[in-house]
């Protein structure tokens, strides 16, 4: 069974802290015992415009941010409702960034590593035609967590993904699927996870 796992997702203002992108809402859930146990959810107002085309494909408006929770006191909920639990995330090097960059603004700092669903997927799924999530979760059968491009929509898609890969890996044979074990995996080589899924 796979352990508890934080799932997260953030919906920001563009691709990077470094370029001054800021976050407009997160989303966590958490699985554990092969299900979603519990979720967190909040816009939240970090002072930072919203560019037109990030409104349209997401739906967060610079009203709905303006009318949000600051950025700090929901980065300080968040980080206090998440604690140690493992990370991960779909294309986790993009919402690991996020995630320290707002700790450090609250001179916090994460210990665990993240798990990244999008390298799994690639190494566990090399048949599926897309690896981006939405696409992931069609052509998986998923279920259907609400509107893409919103944080707990995509958190739940990424944390039913990653329940997915687990079991895949035990009809391989694994019989304990842990967050450092998939943190491993996902350093490997899509030949060397084939290698060793078929020893």
């Amino acid at each position: 069974m796979l352990d508890r796992i934080a799932v997260i997702d953030f919906e920001t203002t563009g691709m990077s802290p470094a370029q001054n992108a800021r976050p407009t809402e997160i989303g966590v859930a958490i699985i554990e015992g092969g299900r979603i146990v519990e979720r967190y959810q909040s816009l939240m107002n970090a002072g930072a415009w919203i560019p037109p085309f990030i409104e349209q494909l997401t739906g967060i408006s610079n009203a709905m941010v303006r009318s949000a929770p600051p950025v700090a006191q929901v980065m300080g909920e968040v980080a206090d409702f998440v604690g140690a639990t493992p990370l991960l995330a779909h294309n986790a090097a993009f919402d690991a960034k996020f995630w320290d960059a707002e700790l450090a603004l609250l001179r916090r700092r994460r210990s665990q590593e993240f798990a990244c669903s999008l390298l799994l997927a690639r190494r566990l799924l090399p048949e599926a035609p897309s690896h981006k999530l939405g696409n992931l979760n069609r052509w998986a059968s998923l279920p259907d967590t609400g509107q893409a491009h919103r944080a707990l929509a995509d958190a739940e898609m990424a944390a039913n993904l990653t329940l997915l890969l687990a079991r895949r890996l035990r009809e391989h044979g694994v019989a304990e699927v842990s967050h450092a074990y998939l943190c491993g995996l996902q350093k490997l080589s899509a030949a060397k996870v084939r290698a060793l899924l078929k020893a």
